[in-house]
C-alpha cells in the first residue's frame, strides 16, 4: 500500500514539509481547489501542485476530488458539457502522474455532521453526528455545521426542490450515465475512479442516496464493469451503517481489485439509533475493528492508496475540523503498524 495524506493545496495551514517527516509517508491527496465545480482545470494549477509535491519529497498521485456537477447528479441539460469538462480534467491529471480520483455522487451534501466539535471524555474534539439534535433541524431553515457558506439559502432551497423529483433509481441511472462516459477515458488515460460511500449512509432530508453498502456496490460495478471503476473504501462512512460488514466488504472488493483507495477511520456508536461520532484510529477507540479491516485487504491482495482519514483536535491544536495534523499523524503511525503486522505474518 502508498500511505497518502489529504493536503488542501497552498492555503493548507499544515505544511509540506511537515506531512513529508510523518513516518512512512509517500504522498499527498490534493486537488484543485479555485475552479468552480464542472469547469476544466487548467494544466498550469496541476503542474503547480504536482511540483509543490515533488519538491517536498512527496507524489501526487490521488486526486480527490474532480467534483460532480449537481446538473450531472440531477441529469439535467448541461449535464453533457459538465461529462465533457471532467473528461478533460481526467486527461490533463493524467498528464501529470495521477492514478486514482476520489470522488462521490451524493446530492447537495457530500457529508453532514451536527456537531463540529464534540466534546470527548479525553479532552479533544471531534465531529460526531445526533439523530435527535438532526431531527431538530428544519428542512426549509436549514442551518448546517460546515455548511452555512457552502451555498446561499436560495440556492440550497433551490437544489432541495429539484432532488424532489429524483428517485433512487434515477439518481442510479444518472450515475451509470456519467460513468458510461467517464471509465472509458480511465481505461485510456491510466486513472482509477474511486467512489466515495455516501456520508452518512443513509438518505438525509429527503435526498436520496444509492452508495451506502454493499448490494449498492454490487449494482454500480455489474452496471459499469471496468475495474477502473472502483471504490474508496471509507471506513467510518460505511461503518456508520450499522448492518454494513466492513471487513467482509474489504475482503471481497479488494480480491475483486477494485479498492483503489482507502478512507482508514474509527467511529463510536453514542446511542441505539443511528448516532456516532468521530474518534482516535485504534480498534480500542471506537466500535470497529481496524485491524480486521486491515488484515482483510491485505489478505485480498490490496496495493492501492491508504489515508488515514478525519482525526480529532487534540494538544490543543484548532485545525480544521477533522483535518488537523496530530491526530492524523498518530493514525498514520497506526496505519503504518497494522499493514506491517498483517503483511509480515500473511
Amino acid at each position: 500500500m502508498k500511505l497518502t495524506f489529504r493536503w488542501y493545496g497552498e492555503k493548507d495551514n499544515i505544511p509540506l514539509s511537515y506531512i513529508r517527516q510523518i513516518p512512512g509517508m509517500t504522498g499527498v491527496v490534493t486537488a484543485v481547489y479555485d475552479v468552480p465545480v464542472g469547469e476544466a482545470w487548467s494544466d498550469e494549477s496541476v503542474a503547480r501542485l504536482k511540483a509543490l509535491a515533488d519538491g517536498a519529497g512527496l507524489e501526487m498521485e490521488v486526486i480527490e476530488s474532480i467534483p460532480v456537477h449537481e446538473d450531472i447528479k440531477l441529469g439535467r441539460g448541461k449535464r453533457d458539457l459538465y461529462i465533457e469538462n471532467y473528461c478533460k480534467n481526467l486527461r490533463t491529471v493524467a498528464k501529470y502522474g495521477v492514478k486514482c480520483v476520489c470522488y462521490n455522487f451524493m446530492p447537495v451534501f457530500d457529508w453532514l455532521r451536527t456537531d463540529m466539535h464534540h466534546k470527548n471524555a479525553d479532552g479533544s474534539d471531534s465531529l460526531s453526528y445526533s439523530r435527535a439534535d438532526y431531527e431538530k433541524v428544519d428542512p426549509n431553515n436549514l442551518h448546517l455545521p460546515g455548511w452555512d457558506e457552502s451555498y446561499s439559502p436560495e440556492e440550497l432551497q433551490s437544489l432541495l426542490a429539484a432532488y424532489k423529483e429524483v428517485s433512487h433509481e434515477q439518481l442510479f441511472a444518472n450515475l451509470v450515465y456519467f460513468l458510461e462516459r467517464v471509465i472509458p477515458v480511465c481505461d485510456e488515460v491510466g486513472v482509477k475512479m474511486a467512489i466515495h460511500a455516501d456520508d452518512p449512509p443513509w438518505d438525509i432530508f429527503g435526498l436520496p442516496r444509492i452508495v451506502s453498502c454493499e448490494a449498492d456496490l454490487d449494482r454500480m460495478f455489474s452496471a459499469v464493469p471496468s475495474v477502473s471503476n472502483g471504490v474508496t473504501l471509507c471506513t467510518g462512512s460505511f461503518g456508520a451503517g450499522r448492518t454494513n460488514d466492513v471487513a467482509g466488504m474489504a475482503a471481497k472488493y479488494a480480491a475483486q481489485g477494485r479498492v483503489h483507495f482507502a478512507h482508514l477511520r474509527n467511529i463510536r456508536y453514542t446511542d441505539d439509533t443511528d448516532s456516532f461520532c468521530e474518534v482516535g484510529h485504534r480498534s480500542a477507540d471506537g466500535s470497529l475493528d481496524m485491524a480486521k479491516i486491515v488484515r482483510a485487504l491485505v489478505d485480498n491482495g490490496f496495493d492501492g492508496y491508504v489515508r488515514p482519514d478525519h482525526g480529532r483536535n487534540i494538544w490543543d491544536e484548532n485545525g480544521k475540523p477533522g483535518y488537523g495534523l496530530y491526530d492524523r499523524a498518530l493514525g498514520a503511525a497506526y496505519i503504518n503498524g497494522l499493514f506491517e503486522m498483517a503483511e509480515k505474518t500473511k
